[in-house]
């Protein structure tokens, strides 16, 4: 699932800002637990947790990795209250919001 990034328009300059987008999303590793992060791309960010130096120091060793889900959330902030919820919620609840049955927005308050 990809986040886009839609342009926002400075009407005093006229020139294009990107506006980041924010995404949250869980990695299934090959133990069946599940990673939580927050990023602008996920693909770029799954790619550099399965082939670079720059992914998690807990996905290290546990491939091969499949993104199990993933959900374009808004700002940055509300991304790492999401991710913050995420981490502490039992493994049967996050399985349910990679099957789609709980939506991730329901943990804000």
């Amino acid at each position: 699932m990809a986040c886009t990034n839609p342009a926002q328009i400075n009407e005093s300059e006229g020139q294009k800002n990107k506006v980041s987008q924010w995404s949250v999303y869980l990695i299934r590793t090959v133990d069946n637990r599940l990673y939580c992060g927050v990023t602008t791309d996920v693909e770029r960010r799954f790619n550099e947790h399965t082939s670079t130096k720059r992914g998690a120091k807990f996905l290290k060793g546990k491939g091969p990795l499949e993104l199990a889900w993933s959900e374009c959330v808004g700002d940055k902030r509300l991304a790492m209250q999401l991710e913050y919820k995420i981490k502490r919620l039992p493994k049967c609840t996050k399985e349910q919001i990679v099957t789609g049955s709980v939506s991730v927005l329901s943990l804000v308050e």
